[in-house]
């Protein structure tokens, strides 16, 4: 129980900073009340709520799940299956991610079905796939991250001059939707769990990073998808 409301709390404090914006600007800029300030007040309870409710299910559900498989994996020694699990994690949680649903539909639309909601969305997830393999291969070879990201950004300066233009921004975009709330618990779990199975390597160093890498490669894949249709 004491977890519990610590949790609460905890989640109350990291909504406390919206609240205080929303009421200083709407009171003291605006300068008037709310519309409705009790639907207000329980929509702001529900969220708190909510925000609770997610973060107790990643403390209880997904960071432990995440971690166990990667210590199964490694005990395995099979990195065959490791990768493939890394790739369909990634590929499974994007393809589904409600905000790359609406962008791939607007673009769909803005581009007169140039490019099509499904092949965005299937772009968009095979990148994040191969970012999550090529991350997790690093963990395993023990490479340092930041010659990883120095290569891949030179990579995507390097196409961003060849990509046509009503891609690029799109390519851009696609880099910073793709992680969804299932995604980013579960693939830092596997990454902190895969660094703390492996002898030599350091959790905090070498355990973090998955997420950037998935939010690297679509950048790349989008961009070369509209190299081949455009």
């Amino acid at each position: 129980m004491k977890n519990f409301f610590y949790l609460f709390y905890k989640s109350f404090l990291d909504v406390a900073p919206l609240v205080i914006v929303i009421l200083f600007f709407q009171l003291a800029v605006i300068q008037e009340p709310f519309i409705n300030p009790y639907k207000l007040a329980l929509g702001m309870f529900l969220l708190i709520f909510g925000l609770f409710l997610f973060m107790l299910g990643l403390d209880t559900g997904l960071f432990p799940l995440g971690e166990s498989m990667a210590f199964s994996f490694a005990a395995k020694g099979n990195i065959w299956l490791l990768l493939i699990f890394a790739a369909a994690i990634g590929y499974s949680t994007t393809i589904a991610e409600p905000v790359l649903i609406a962008i791939a539909q607007k673009a769909e639309t803005m581009t007169e079905s140039r490019i099509t909601a499904f092949a965005l969305r299937n772009t968009v997830a095979i990148g994040v796939a191969l970012g999550i393999v090529i991350g997790v291969m690093r963990i395993l070879l023990n490479h340092p991250i930041h010659y990883y990201f120095i290569g891949g950004y030179i990579a995507v300066m390097t196409i961003t001059i060849f990509a046509p233009r009503e891609i690029i921004g799109i390519a851009y975009d696609a880099g910073g939707i793709t992680t969804s709330t299932v995604t980013v618990p579960l693939v830092t779990a596997l990454g902190i769990g895969l660094a703390s199975s492996i002898g030599g390597r350091n959790p905090l160093i070498d355990g973090f990073g998955l997420i950037a890498f998935a939010s690297l490669l679509p950048i790349i894949t989008v961009m070369g998808y509209g190299l081949i249709i455009m």
